[in-house]
């Protein structure tokens, strides 16, 4: 990679969505996104003009809060920050990977009770088909799902792990370590690097990320923006 040129991982879902999540891709001009029963990240270019976010505001539809990870520039007029919270990208440094026994792979049949385990634990977005996106593994006591984590963004040559939760009656145990080197392992067995996401805020979880061997590689922000009711008019 020549100096200036940016990083895949500088705008993952565009590197996703016109790599090997293509197949996903909604798009209208250079803007895509995933169904919005998949996953909210979209991808605007990496220097959007006035043409992209026209064509952003037809795709979401006026008033639509769009989410907005990674983009630091300005937003045009009468768009509004409707949330913003500084985050981390860390990437694979030395994990040291492996299968884990007690770790079973989910299927759309088990989206129910994976719906009811995020809805518990919170780790952040998980829709109706966002299984579809990678290999999401789990671990079951009692019949219960109680733990689980998963792939999610893919650019080429990488794959990110997500839906990292553990049942409150179970945490401690180090089940969520567990997962995240199952899925690292299969990650690194289709030759590809793993990398994730977290807030900049979570200290806890990015100094276990870090003893596992993961590497801050850039601070980032989840953010999102309102679509305004009415768009300027287009000048001819």
């Amino acid at each position: 990679m020549t100096a200036g040129t940016p990083h895949v991982l500088d705008n993952p879902a565009l590197a996703s969505l016109t790599g090997p999540h293509a197949r996903f891709a909604e798009k209208r001009g250079r803007v895509l996104r995933y169904p919005v029963d998949v996953s909210p990240w979209l991808a605007l270019p990496d220097a959007p003009d006035a043409g992209d976010w026209a064509d952003l505001a037809a795709l979401a539809g006026p008033g639509a809060e769009v989410p907005l990870t990674a983009y630091a520039g300005q937003l045009p007029e009468g768009w509004e920050i409707t949330f913003h919270v500084e985050g981390v990208q860390l990437v694979d440094d030395g994990l040291t990977t492996a299968p884990d026994p007690e770790a079973v792979r989910l299927g759309p049949a088990d989206v129910p009770e994976i719906l009811d385990l995020i809805e518990r634990t919170r780790p952040g977005p998980f829709l109706p088909r966002t299984i579809e996106m990678g290999t999401y593994l789990g671990i079951r006591r009692g019949g219960a799902l109680v733990a689980m984590a998963g792939e999610r963004l893919h650019p080429p040559g990488w794959t990110e792990i997500s839906a990292v939760c553990t049942d409150a009656a179970v945490r401690g145990q180090g089940l969520a370590t567990r997962l995240v080197l199952a899925v690292a392992h299969g990650i690194r067995e289709r030759g590809e690097t793993p990398f994730l996401h977290t807030g900049a805020k979570n200290t806890g979880a990015i100094r276990l990320y870090e003893s596992l061997g993961f590497r801050l590689r850039r601070t980032t922000a989840f953010l999102a923006a309102r679509v305004p009711e009415r768009l300027p008019e287009a000048v001819s």
